[in-house]
């Protein structure tokens, strides 16, 4: 949460301000979430390591079974493990940046190498934090924090695809196309790892309210720091908050219709039913994306019927594509710990 919040206040901050430094506001907040996720995951596994080498037992729900690390030098549970490399990675493209910067001076665009590095890195530890709580699903808290795992992963995840703009293909608008992708294979994985189609709807209605928190807060935050640092706004700022803009508003609609059919599918049909449904949502949230991009954005995809129908066509297949894998990601969640094995 606190990464998401960081970033999408950042972004406000280069649109309405502009310079900043290694150490402003917005950026510690982003580097307080990696850094606590970090520090949490290495205090477990030097908890879990200590236990081990006592002799005592540890309960598997606790981040799922400990694998050992440098030759069972540590003993590491698998979700802990994830997240704690996640933000090792982090720190590295921190420094990466502040190199960089050096290098070539400010820049305010996501697709820089050590940014999309950071960014990967911080996902990886959201990734590890929905394991952390895929393995104790057998207690209440688990399906929960399962939930608001994958909503904050989604919502971060629609600043992370705009790195794919930096392909400079012309022909099929990516970071929609990869949006549609994402936000499938997130939904799927929600129905599937809760078994009840409140797991999808859950995930787009905390999306919701946290479109809503930011659409005040990005403005507001950004407004009074550059007051308090005696920072002036551009001459021309950003008439919506950039950040939550991002976000697709499609997917209440969407979770509404593919989380029953996700949760009733038996396991024959899960997969088949994920696919269909996939590639239908798919193209639902590439095009009214491309819509939320024109009528907020500027984007122009919605304009171009060329373009808009290739990026269509690759935001149906994946779609698909990500309905298959969203299914396949909830079994191996499903199996982290013993506890829920078999369901």
């Amino acid at each position: 949460m606190l990464s998401l919040t960081g970033m999408v206040w950042d972004i406000q901050w280069h649109y309405d301000v502009g310079p900043d430094t290694f150490f402003t506001a917005p950026h510690l907040v982003l580097y307080s979430g990696s850094a606590i996720a970090g520090i949490a995951s290495l205090a477990v596994v030097l908890a879990t390591t200590m236990a081990e080498r006592r002799g005592r037992p540890v309960d598997p729900a606790v981040g799922g079974a400990a694998v050992g690390v440098f030759g069972r030098t540590f003993a590491a549970p698998i979700g802990y493990l994830v997240s704690g490399v996640g933000a090792a990675l982090f720190l590295v493209y921190g420094l990466l940046d502040e190199w960089w910067h050096g290098l070539y001076g400010f820049d305010a665009v996501i697709e820089s190498p050590p940014h999309i590095g950071f960014l990967l890195a911080i996902t990886l530890t959201m990734a590890g934090a929905v394991m952390v709580s895929a393995a104790a699903l057998d207690r209440r808290w688990g399906g929960i924090t399962a939930v608001i795992g994958l909503a904050l992963l989604l919502g971060f995840g629609s600043i992370v695809v705009e790195g794919l703009t930096a392909f400079g293909v012309s022909v099929v608008d990516l970071r929609t196309a990869g949006m549609a992708f994402l936000s499938v294979l997130v939904l799927v994985v929600g129905a599937r790892l809760t078994g009840r189609a409140a797991g999808a709807i859950g995930i787009s209605l905390i999306l919701v309210a946290l479109q809503a928190a930011f659409w005040w807060f990005c403005p507001w935050a950004t407004r009074v720091y550059a007051d308090a640092i005696a920072q002036p706004f551009r001459d021309v700022p950003s008439d919506v908050p950039v950040g939550p803009a991002l976000i697709p508003m499609i997917l209440l609609p969407v979770a509404a219709v593919m989380g029953p059919v996700m949760a009733r599918a038996d396991d024959g049909r899960a997969v088949g039913s994920a696919m269909v449904t996939g590639g239908i949502g798919g193209l639902v949230v590439t095009v009214a994306v491309a819509g939320q991009s024109a009528l907020l954005l500027g984007g122009d995809t919605l304009g171009e019927l060329p373009v808009l129908v290739a990026t269509a066509a690759v935001g149906t297949a994946l779609g698909v594509a990500a309905g298959f894998l969203g299914v396949r990601f909830a079994e191996i969640l499903r199996s982290l710990t013993p506890a829920v094995e078999g369901r």
